[in-house]
């Protein structure tokens, strides 16, 4: 009987360490350094990342800035005196951030760029999103919304930027306004919400309601923005379909716009994507290895790998959310954890 429970007991843990190869010894510790815990985009990445670097064999430990450029500071220097395998870094500011990531490469730690791209120095790795395309993807929208209801593309379009010294806002305008320029008969106003604060982006559609009360289409650079619109609308007596709008990060409010027969599409920033994409590469960074430009699959999505002057970028599409596709379980506003998995890039 012995001998039976003893051999039983070694087909299962053979049976287990087959199953969970992924799992059973860590490469090593990566540190993620994100800004903020105050949105839901921020709180999704910690998750994503956590969820797709385990595949790869990673720990992650993730450390809140709560938004306070000292105190990321300070955490990066105390992660580079325990030498990770690697630290992913959200930036709360982009320049002032930049001594830390020469700091950390200097002590031989690799540093990875998450959805906020700095470009001032060099880092060993960048994942963010390709925002002057999600702008090429609003304006193919806002075409089809102002030709729907004016029978050409005309109009007016109050267009509501996010903090005019974050280059993720530029760059969505820079792609929106590229692309509008072959319909002249669209007028463009762009103004920008300071500090991403929703109440500014509230002030400026009053206002512009006001001033331009033909406007026919709203577009905001992230989905809070667009509930501060929605309150501003409704105080001016305004129904669902009375203005389009639209917004461009894909977060939770966004999608219940949708629903509510407010917003008409909203264009997602790919936050899972963008956390797959750091784990399928995180083998290289962590072994300082050559990453090749050109075409990955991540997630379904073709997304493009360049060596820029701060080094291997990779830049994934996003997608329009409209109320067809609304509950698709793989957009992350819909806060389903992924199901997908990934492997290293060989």
């Amino acid at each position: 009987m012995k001998r039976i429970l003893l051999a039983v007991f070694g087909i299962l843990a053979l049976a287990f360490a087959t199953l969970t190869p992924a799992f059973a010894q860590s490469k090593g510790t990566v540190y993620y350094m994100v800004p903020t815990l105050l949105d839901e985009f921020q709180t999704g990445s910690v998750t994503a990342l956590e969820l797709f670097l385990k595949q790869v064999g990673y720990e992650i430990k993730t450390l809140n800035a709560d938004n306070k450029t000292d105190a990321q500071q300070s955490q990066m220097n105390d992660v580079i005196a325990l030498k990770p395998k690697a630290i992913i870094l959200a930036a709360v500011d982009f320049n002032a951030l930049k001594p830390s990531i020469e700091a950390a490469r200097a002590a031989g730690i690799p540093v990875v760029e998450f959805d906020r791209q700095i470009t001032s120095t060099p880092s060993d790795f960048t994942s963010v999103a390709g925002t002057v395309e999600i702008g090429h993807i609003a304006a193919d929208q806002a075409e089809k919304l102002l030709k729907a209801k004016n029978g050409s593309v005309k109009g007016k379009v109050l267009q509501v930027l996010g903090d005019p010294g974050d280059p993720y806002t530029l760059d969505i305008q820079k792609g929106f306004e590229e692309k509008m320029k072959a319909f002249p008969d669209v007028k463009i106003i762009s103004l920008p919400a300071m500090q991403w604060e929703a109440s500014n982006a509230g002030t400026i559609v009053a206002d512009q309601m006001l001033a331009n009360p033909d406007i026919d289409l709203i577009f905001s650079h992230a989905a809070h923005l667009s509930v501060a619109a929605v309150a501003s609308l409704e105080a001016a007596g305004k129904k669902p379909g009375d203005v389009m709008l639209m917004s461009s990060n894909g977060a939770p409010v966004g999608l219940d716009l949708i629903r509510k027969g407010w917003l008409n599409v909203e264009v997602e920033q790919p936050l899972y994507a963008q956390a797959a994409a750091v784990a399928m590469f995180m083998d290289k960074v962590a072994n300082k290895q050559e990453i090749k430009p050109g075409d990955y699959d991540v997630l379904g999505l073709k997304s493009t790998v360049t060596k820029e002057a701060w080094g291997p970028n990779i830049k994934i599409p996003g997608a329009a959310i409209t109320k067809e596709n609304v509950d698709n379980p793989a957009f992350w506003g819909n806060q389903k954890a992924p199901t997908d998995t990934v492997k290293p890039v060989e």
